[in-house]
């Protein structure tokens, strides 16, 4: 069995501030928006968006209907809309998810960003990034990666504190 060890989401939320800092100032961009996919990308993105001081509001977006396997899963009582105040056209977007797994969540996500406009640039960042990607989608910001076998699932709980728990299916 891997015995795979979470960091506290504390430790990475900084780190990642840090390394976004650094991303924005190489490639030399000085006003992005960032977007938190709902629930627990929100809850990271609330985070760095504060560490950041990013002057624009943060954006959310709930791609419920843009998933691949909406016929199978159906919708979630309590579906909320996504919310972009901003234009999407020509902005700097950062994305934020929680868990970056099969990927299929970024792909819905840019989706319905596509929807809204054009972006001049994506930049994906997660808390954790594991393994098991269907999708050839990657971070560009992953506060940890990690190796997990089948039957392993990260959740983050949330809003505050953020804590992560490694979760076993028996």
């Amino acid at each position: 069995m891997n015995q795979a060890t979470l960091k506290d989401a504390n430790t990475l939320l900084a780190d990642m501030a840090t390394q976004l800092r650094s991303l924005l100032e190489q490639q030399q961009i000085t006003d992005p928006v960032m977007i938190g996919i709902q629930t627990g990308g929100v809850w990271v993105a609330e985070a760095l968006h504060k560490a950041l001081t990013l002057k624009q509001p943060l954006g959310t977006l709930n791609i419920t209907f843009y998933r691949d396997d909406f016929t199978r899963i159906g919708m979630h009582p309590q579906v909320t809309p996504s919310n972009l105040p901003f234009e999407v056209d020509d902005q700097h977007i950062i994305l934020v998810d929680d868990v970056l797994h099969t990927g299929r969540t970024i792909r819905a996500a840019l989706n319905e960003i596509f929807d809204y406009g054009r972006p001049a640039s994506v930049i994906l960042v997660c808390m954790v990034e594991r393994t098991g990607r269907e999708l050839p989608i990657s971070a560009d910001i992953a506060g940890q990666k990690l190796d997990l076998t089948e039957g392993q699932q990260i959740k983050l709980n949330g809003p505050s504190p953020l804590i992560l728990t490694l979760l076993e299916n028996m």
